[in-house]
């Protein structure tokens, strides 16, 4: 069975969606690994910058703890969550047969990523997955697709260059129906998102 990476949006954080996503996701029969959204942690630091005058170099260094932060709320929430800084600690918690949560930070000065709010962590979602050797990536999000088609936040700017390769697929409540039966087979809830011309650019 084929891994999968599953990015769970840091604005889920409150929502009874969460927990949904999770018993979904719990239901894949394969290695899999969640990368966390910044969510709540993440909106801080974007909150703080401009009165604090910190750099975005700096801001990304403290976006990325945001992210931990977010996973480790994930794993002390959920049982059979476990904490994981590298894809190698990754394959020893799937081995045990449990759902990996990366911690970014460990990795994050060898990602080559740009310090920039126009990486956020689906870019990092996507550059983990190329270094986990998976090659399908599923972005939870906590609006349907078709609603967010003309947001420019559907996606960082600088996502497609970072998935590029990848089988990139996108879900939003909509998606919840079905999906544990979905990922139960070893399949991708969600809609398919095609990266040549636009990172926006979505097929059902």
């Amino acid at each position: 069975m084929s891994a999968l990476v599953a990015k769970m949006g840091g604005s889920l954080w409150r929502s009874p969606l969460l927990a949904r996503w999770i018993t979904a996701l719990r239901a894949f029969p394969g290695p899999l690994t969640i990368v966390p959204g910044g969510g709540p942690f993440a909106d801080a630091v974007r909150a703080a910058q401009p009165t604090m005058g910190f750099s975005d170099h700096v801001a990304h260094k403290m976006a990325v703890l945001a992210m931990e932060q977010y996973g480790l709320a994930l794993v002390d929430k959920f049982e059979g969550l476990e904490s994981a800084a590298t894809p190698g600690e990754a394959g020893a918690v799937h081995a045990s047969g449990n759902i990996a949560v990366w911690r970014p930070s460990a990795m994050a000065s060898d990602l080559r990523v740009a310090a920039s709010w126009d990486v956020t962590s689906d870019s990092l979602a996507a550059v983990y997955t190329h270094q986990s050797g998976a090659a399908r990536l599923l972005l939870i999000k906590s609006v349907d697709v078709d609603t967010a088609l003309d947001s420019p936040s559907l996606v960082d700017p600088c996502f497609a260059s970072h998935a590029a390769g990848l089988d990139v697929f996108i879900a939003g409540p909509a998606a919840l129906d079905g999906a544990t039966e979905i990922l139960s087979r070893g399949g991708v809830a969600g809609s398919r998102v095609f990266l040549a011309n636009s990172s926006r650019k979505i097929a059902s």
